[in-house]
């Protein structure tokens, strides 16, 4: 990705925001999908509807939040919690990294306000903007925005869902949603997908992740196929 301009200021405005919030709307209709799924297996694991909203609202975090699902019980692991999630999210360094160019322009409010609603999805998104030459950071806020809004929405809708349709909802993989999550991953490498140059680098990652998967316990595989990818890439980009 080229540079951007340091003659082109990089701007942060309310325009900006919209335009991130409009362009996110088909990916948070997805995320509604998996938002559902999380909040009909938080309420099986044990949660209420108020703690599952109150998850989603102040973690944000859908990998996280479904894996921590898997510990939740009267007795919690803090440890165990707090080191699987920093594993998980480890990848957001690498994410944050490449929006360099934004951030570094942007006071730190802003800055990390937007890191904070900074999903995979609004991140690709972003890094789409940025790489047609977009210059308004806020557009990267809007884009997170949107998917709070639809997971915090399915959340609650999830939770509830035993409230309203009895069990009819109590298996989500009768209804496909068990596959939302991975449709949504699939449907963003679209976004980066540039040409039969980009096949390499794609397979060292999923060679990686691979790897890791195999060799390595618990979500490492995720860091490595970022890594193995990130350094091939840059590899091939300085020759």
């Amino acid at each position: 990705m080229p540079p951007i301009s340091s003659s082109q200021p990089i701007t942060f405005t309310l325009s900006g925001v919209r335009r991130g919030f409009q362009n996110c709307l088909p990916l948070g209709f997805s995320v509604f999908a998996y938002g559902l799924v999380f909040g009909i297996l938080a309420v099986q694991a044990g949660m209420s509807t108020a703690q599952a909203g109150a998850m989603s609202l102040t973690t944000f975090a859908g990998a996280s939040q479904l894996m921590v699902l898997e510990f939740w019980g009267p007795v919690l692991p803090f440890f165990g919690i707090v080191l699987t999630t920093f594993i998980v999210n480890l990848r957001h360094v690498l994410m944050g990294a490449a929006l360099r160019d934004w951030l570094i322009a942007l006071p730190p409010w802003k800055a990390y306000g937007s890191l904070f609603f900074m999903t995979d999805e609004s991140w690709a998104l972003s890094m789409r903007e940025m790489g047609s030459g977009g210059r308004d950071a806020a557009f990267l806020l809007g884009a997170g925005l949107c998917i709070y809004v639809f997971w915090f929405s399915a959340t609650i809708l999830g939770a509830s869902s035993g409230f309203f349709l009895g069990t009819a909802m109590s298996d989500p993989a009768r209804w496909g949603l068990d596959f939302a999550f991975t449709a949504v991953f699939i449907s963003l490498l679209i976004f980066f997908w540039k040409g039969r140059q980009d096949l390499p680098v794609w397979l060292v990652a999923a060679a990686a992740a691979w790897l890791g998967w195999a060799l390595l316990p618990g979500k490492w595989y995720i860091l490595c196929g970022g890594l193995a990818g990130g350094l091939y890439g840059a590899w091939r980009h300085g020759r």
